[in-house]
């Protein structure tokens, strides 16, 4: 059986280095031109560099994305940077459009190339073109059941990824022209302005400028907007399937949520392959995933076709039970103060939970505060600021503070 990698979003360098100490054996990125998220803070060649050097120090990889449906003014420059990507020795492009696949044969010919879900496979034969062509993986479209994926899998040799958890896009396998055509911004070039999150109501015709919601409220309705993906509860069923990897969605996301997310499906998927026939899905795995900012959880298409009962009509709001409230920089042991970075208020007697990458986590009651000039304070108030305090056991590098909300 196989024990498929987990891999996970990086979109900038902290997310990158939380995913894989949190236990991630791989990561997605972009750098800045050429991947499917503009907005995602991404990486310069140099920080591109400095991500490879890092997770490969933890034999990890990184697989960037150049997922882009270009146009022929993108093609200019991509030569370029394929050759650039090819001499550092990323471990694998993610790629869509069969002209960036020429050419990422051309000029990066000693690079895995996987294919992105943008591309659409849904079925055992593009899937193995893709790999006569010279495909290492096919990443699988979302619209396809765990049925369709067994089926792919007895008929493939190449290596396959799904998506496991994360933001759904109603759009097919995210090929969106709602936000190109209300907003000029191309999805398809990285830039999506996410219009499906927005509120609709319906016109007549004949009757312009009498909105009537589709619900019978007076909010309108989201009809475009799906819940979040969730398969952990149905991990066993996941790698029964076959596929080689398991990617985590989010490189918007926060670096709260890449750590708990990864963290959770870390535990689930070694606690399986610990003893596969007494595999059970705990709680302590469901409660982490609730304490993220999420939409309501669904499981899109592996079970059954996506209903209205998938679609969140209400509202376009998240939900989560708590709040990113500090980052562990350093830990004295022989005093047992940690130096924080601060991600959100903080003041003396919260109670607060430290989430670990390898401790185990614990709660206690914030008591000892210090500033930057060794000044005793009741509250760190400042966005990012540094600050001294005394910690109940001991914590490690990149421990998470957060608060219940």
């Amino acid at each position: 059986m196989i024990k498929p990698e987990l891999l996970a979003p990086a979109g900038n360098m902290e997310k990158l280095k939380m995913a894989l100490i949190y236990g991630a054996d791989a990561v997605y990125l972009g750098g800045k031109a050429f991947g499917l998220r503009a907005y995602g803070g991404n990486f310069s060649n140099d920080e591109l560099k400095e991500a490879l050097d890092f997770a490969h120090s933890m034999g990890k990889k990184v697989y960037v994305t150049v997922n882009i449906y270009p146009h022929n003014s993108d093609m200019e420059k991509l030569p370029e940077y394929l050759t650039y990507l090819n001499d550092i020795k990323v471990d694998a492009l993610l790629i869509a459009d069969l002209g960036v696949f020429t050419l990422a044969r051309k000029y990066a010919p000693d690079v895995e190339l996987h294919i992105s879900t943008q591309a659409n496979n849904t079925n055992w034969v593009s899937v193995n073109t893709w790999a006569d062509m010279g495909a290492a993986r096919v990443v699988l479209a979302r619209e396809l059941s765990l049925e369709e994926i067994k089926a792919i899998r007895e008929k493939s040799e190449v290596e396959l990824e799904m998506f496991v958890h994360g933001a759904m896009c109603i759009s097919y396998s995210g090929r969106c022209l709602m936000s190109n055509y209300m907003t000029g911004r191309d999805s398809n070039r990285g830039s999506c302005a996410q219009p499906c999150r927005w509120k609709y109501s319906l016109m007549e015709e004949k009757r312009p400028g009498q909105f009537f919601p589709v619900e019978e409220d007076d909010r309108g309705t989201y009809i475009f907007n799906s819940k979040d993906m969730c398969l952990l509860p149905y991990l066993d069923d996941v790698i029964a399937s076959g596929v080689n990897s398991l990617k985590i969605e989010g490189r918007m996301k926060s670096v709260h949520y890449v750590a708990s997310v990864v963290k959770a499906y870390r535990q689930a998927i070694d606690s399986y392959f610990e003893s596969p026939e007494d595999f059970t899905v705990k709680d302590e795995w469901r409660e982490e995933l609730e304490k993220v900012s999420h939409r309501a959880y669904t499981t899109g298409f592996y079970y059954n076709r996506p209903t209205e009962k998938d679609q969140i009509y209400g509202n376009s709001s998240y939900e989560q039970t708590s709040d990113f409230v500090g980052l562990v920089l350093d830990y004295d042991e022989d005093t047992g103060y940690a130096m924080v970075e601060q991600r959100n208020n903080m003041k003396k007697g919260q109670e607060i939970e430290i989430f670990q990458p390898e401790l185990p986590g614990f709660r206690m009651v914030l008591q000892e505060m210090y500033n930057d000039e060794g000044e005793a304070i009741d509250v760190a108030p400042h966005p990012q600021q540094i600050v001294r305090m005394k910690m109940s056991q001991p914590v490690e590098k990149y421990a998470i503070l957060r608060r219940d909300i």
